[in-house]
């Protein structure tokens, strides 16, 4: 991806953000400047990966399979030094976007339309080999339990959510018509480097074209504390 798409789609989600009233964390506007000033203090933002995250999947395409991202909080199963055992994450999808189907070895989450369009999630369950099962999937939405036939898509409007449990496959499109979603994530310890399984073969981090200097840095990204 280009560095100046990047810019654009961070500037994009911070505007979608504030249309529906979703104030960022401070470290979500320090600029690289500011980082390069930033010692030790701020470890947590560093050792966890807080922060900016965009990803087309390395399939070159960001608008039709991509998603931008903020994780807020996080804990870290693999440093003692880090106490939360949750994290919280805030995304943006495009109407017109895809995001590759995919599901989490041990990460249990709730996802939450927190504005915009209708998201749609397909489910499936994992059959054990890392393919798709065809069989119901249980559905627990906002205190209702129910099953849905495999490859069922959940549509969730504003304000309305769903648990995903490990193992139980999901994706996430936009319904046709309704724009952009601001989507919460409510979920157990977050790690994106060994926690998903995707069904596809996709990346995860782009390599980046630096064709103009970054308005914000990445969550990989953060130069060491001084």
């Amino acid at each position: 991806m280009k560095r100046s798409q990047i810019n654009q789609i961070i500037r994009d989600m911070e505007q979608l953000a504030q249309k529906h009233g979703f104030a960022l964390p401070p470290f979500c506007h320090l600029t690289p400047e500011e980082w390069n000033t930033k010692n030790h203090e701020y470890d947590e933002i560093r050792d966890n990966m807080l922060g900016w995250d965009i990803t087309d999947y390395g399939l070159g395409d960001f608008e039709k399979v991509g998603f931008a991202l903020i994780t807020l909080r996080n804990g870290n199963q693999n440093n003692p030094k880090y106490k939360k055992v949750y994290a919280e994450k805030l995304l943006m999808l495009r109407e017109g976007q895809h995001s590759p189907m995919h599901f989490h070895w041990t990460k249990s989450e709730d996802i939450i339309n927190r504005g915009g369009g209708t998201l749609i999630i397909h489910l499936y369950n994992d059959d054990g080999q890392k393919g798709l099962a065809d069989t119901d999937v249980l559905v627990n939405a906002d205190g209702h339990s129910y099953y849905v036939p495999a490859g069922t898509g959940v549509e969730l409007r504003p304000g309305e959510s769903i648990t995903l449990w490990p193992h139980q496959y999901h994706d996430f499109d936009v319904a046709p018509g309704t724009g952009d979603v601001l989507i919460g994530e409510v979920s157990m310890c977050n790690d994106d480097n060994t926690d998903n399984c995707f069904y596809e073969n996709v990346g995860r981090f782009p390599e980046i074209e630096e064709d103009e200097a970054p308005y914000r840095l990445l969550c990989n990204e953060y130069p060491p504390a001084k």
